[in-house]
Formats: structure tokens, C-alpha cells, sequence
């Protein structure tokens, strides 16, 4: 998702540190190319080797370090960063960041950035909720920095409270989300349907089927890169919460058909990649269903479908995408719910081909439209969900 991607990750000294060279092995595996740059005070937590040997760089740390030339390195590197995040991020540097004081390599480096800059700030408590803290964080909001919140827990100075950095995982969602791909979705309001629904029988048991969720949240977490203004119903699934869009969870086909009811009007795109089951229990047990001898069966009827309502109530302007997972005649199916359901596009893929389907990081996706197919290879599922909107802004 970053290949390419040049990322300046400033490490400041803070016992967190040592997370940072975690983020930066994963930065790695995204093909960026990370240049990192430490204070003074981070070298008593961390050693510059570790992040060398991550990047195959040489860790700057002294602005005018007389074993290389000097050569405004600050300067050239500002030139070809994508985007900077400092983490951890003390409260001494986002006080020298706010008021742009340019006193160290990664100070002056900073000033000299246009790109997106993103801080981790990881502090005692009351460092954090001293309101000389809160107003540098403000002013560096306004000068268009993104500070992300710090976690909460025990904190290395043994109290309790906010003042975590926040975990590698949350750090590299935020620059995925700001530098993978171009906003040319702004100004679009998207909503994503993702994961299972459930069906229960008694307080105990439910009726769903094998979605993760992952093809869904890969769409919504690709628009949202894109600049849209992304609203996610979910089912129940096991992926942390996304951020950068409104989340709106949901249990059963019921209450994603209100959930996406009360948000269709003002859709601009909506992408049907839930796996809504097409039944549910007609009955409901207030208690657990007591084992039995001999045979037990449960009387279904059909749930609402989305997809239909969402074609027959479509507004001008408004593109429909539906989700067609198949065991057999894979396109031919695609193809006949693409008319029946009134939708701009189809994306089918097989329930039963290897690589493709529920749980998997990979998708193999056919993009049916009235104009035509296109047949994607096999992919990772947040690559497929960049070209089923390519496709969708095409048809736009």
C-alpha cells in the first residue's frame, strides 16, 4: 500500500521508542522507503543501528554530522517525503513542532516539510492534560498536522491513565490512509456494508455464515484513503474498529436493512459487500432450546433484500454496487443480478475457488457491468477494493 511511498519517521526520546522500530519493519513490508531521524534523547532508549539495519539507511540524528558531507540534508530530505510522522512524540517536541523551533535534525527537518505530517504523542498524564500541551496540539492541528489520541493504561512512570503512543497498527493505518492513494473521491459520501449478519434461534445460538468482513472493510478503508466521506455497517466480525469513517455495527439482516435505510437518500455510492443471510428463524426462543430426542427443524422465512430495495429506490446520481459470491456459473449469475437487482455493478467472485472467497487475504473479483466484464487476477482483497472504485468512478 506505500510502495514507492518515501516516509520520515522521527523518533523523539520517550521510553516508547522501542515501538518505533516495530512500526518501521512494517513500513518496510508496505515497499516504503523510510528515512529516520532521532534526538538526542531518543539514543538513551533506542540505538540508530536498529533502525539501519530495518531500513538500509543511515540514521540521522546530528544536523551537522562531520562524517558525511554536509549537504542541508533536512532540506533535501523535506523535498522527497510523502509524508512524516514522529512517534513517539514528546511533549518538548510538539512544543518545539507548534512554535517552529528548528534546533536539531529533526526539528529543522520538520519546518522544512509541506507534506502530511502526523504526530504520536506518548507523555505522563498530566503532561498530556496540561493545557500548555492541549494549545500546542491545537495550534499544530490548525497548521494542518494530524495528532492522533494516545491510548490509555499503565504508563512507564507506574501511573495509570492516557499518555500511551498508540500501537504500530493504529500508526500505520494513519499514513496508509494519508498517502496511499489519491483523493479523488473527495467530496463523495460512500456507504459500505461489511460482514455476516446474524439469525437467532434462543439467548445461545444464531444462524450466519463464513464472512469475515475483510472484502468489505478493504472497500471502506480504500474510499476513505480516497478522501470520501465513508459511513461502514458492519456485522459481527473480529476486525478492529477502522478509523476515519463513521461506524455503525449491526447485528442482524433487520437491522442492517434500518441501518442502511436511514442513510441511502444521502449516499452518493453504496457498496452492498455484506453477506446478509437470506432467512431467518420465524420464531425466537426467550430461552436456551432444550436438547431433544428424535429430529428438530426451524421454520425460516426470507429477510428483506437490501440489494432490490436499494435498486427499485435509486436516485439520479446515486451508483449502486452489489457483491454476487457463487459456487457455480459464477459470471452468468453476476450478470442475471446486476438486471434483477437494478445495480450499476456487480463484483462476483467463487465461494469455492482457491485464493478467492470468505476469510482469505486475497480476492479474485469479476466487475460486471452493462457495458461489459472485467476479470480481475488474483489479489490482495485492499487491492481488489482500489479497483472495484476505480471501476465505480469510471461509471461515474
Amino acid at each position: 500500500m506505500l510502495k514507492d511511498k518515501t516516509i520520515i519517521l522521527g523518533v523523539s526520546g520517550g521510553i516508547a521508542a522501542y515501538k518505533s522500530a516495530y512500526l518501521c519493519s512494517m513500513l518496510i513490508k508496505q515497499r516504503a522507503d523510510v528515512e529516520v531521524i532521532m534526538t538526542e534523547n531518543a539514543l538513551n532508549f533506542i540505538a540508530p543501528a536498529t533502525f539501519e539495519a530495518l531500513t538500509g539507511h543511515r540514521t540521522m540524528v546530528d544536523t551537522f554530522d562531520r562524517n558525511h558531507e554536509f549537504s542541508t540534508e533536512h532540506v533535501s530530505l523535506a523535498d522527497k517525503a510523502d509524508a512524516l510522522i514522529v512517534a513517539p512524540a514528546t511533549a518538548n517536541v510538539l512544543a518545539k513542532f507548534a512554535h517552529g523551533i528548528a534546533d536539531d535534525m529533526l526539528t529543522t527537518t520538520v519546518l522544512a516539510c509541506d507534506c502530511q505530517k502526523i504526530a504520536a504523542p506518548a507523555m505522563n498524564t498530566r503532561m498530556y492534560d496540561n493545557p500548555v500541551t492541549a494549545d500546542n496540539i491545537e495550534k499544530l492541528k490548525a497548521y494542518g498536522w494530524e495528532v492522533l489520541e494516545p491510548g490509555s493504561g499503565r504508563l512507564a512512570c507506574g501511573s495509570t491513565g492516557r499518555g500511551r503512543m498508540p500501537e504500530p497498527e493504529r500508526l500505520l493505518e494513519a499514513l496508509i490512509h494519508a498517502v496511499s492513494a489519491p483523493k479523488d473521491m473527495a467530496g463523495l459520501k460512500v456507504l459500505v456494508s461489511a460482514g455476516p449478519t446474524r439469525e437467532e434461534l434462543d439467548p445461545v445460538r444464531f444462524i450466519t455464515n463464513h464472512s469475515s468482513g475483510k472484502m468489505g472493510y478493504a472497500v471502506a478503508k480504500a474510499a476513505a484513503a480516497r478522501g470520501a466521506d465513508v459511513t461502514l455497517v458492519t456485522g459481527p466480525v473480529g476486525i478492529p474498529k477502522p478509523a476515519y469513517m463513521d461506524v455503525v455495527p449491526v447485528i442482524s439482516a433487520n437491522d442492517m436493512y434500518n441501518a442502511i435505510a436511514d442513510r441511502e437518500e444521502t449516499s452518493d455510492i453504496i457498496i452492498m459487500a455484506a453477506a446478509v443471510a437470506d432467512y431467518t428463524p420465524v420464531y425466537y426462543s426467550e430461552h436456551k432450546i432444550k436438547k431433544q430426542e428424535g429430529e428438530f427443524s426451524v421454520e425460516l422465512e426470507r429477510t428483506d433484500d437490501i440489494l432490490r430495495a436499494l435498486g427499485e429506490n435509486k436516485r439520479p446520481g446515486q451508483t449502486l454496487v452489489g457483491f454476487a459470491m457463487e459456487t457455480e456459473n459464477v459470471v452468468e449469475n453476476g450478470e442475471k443480478k446486476l438486471i434483477s437487482k437494478n445495480a450499476d455493478l456487480i463484483a462476483a467472485n467463487s465461494a469455492v475457488e482457491e485464493g478467492s472467497g470468505f476469510q482469505g487475504d486475497t480476492n479474485r473479483l469479476t466487475l460486471i457491468t452493462a457495458k461489459g466484464n472485467e476479470e480481475l487476477p488474483l489479489m490482495s482483497k485492499d487491492k481488489c477494493a482500489h479497483k472495484l472504485l476505480d471501476a465505480v468512478l469510471k461509471l461515474r
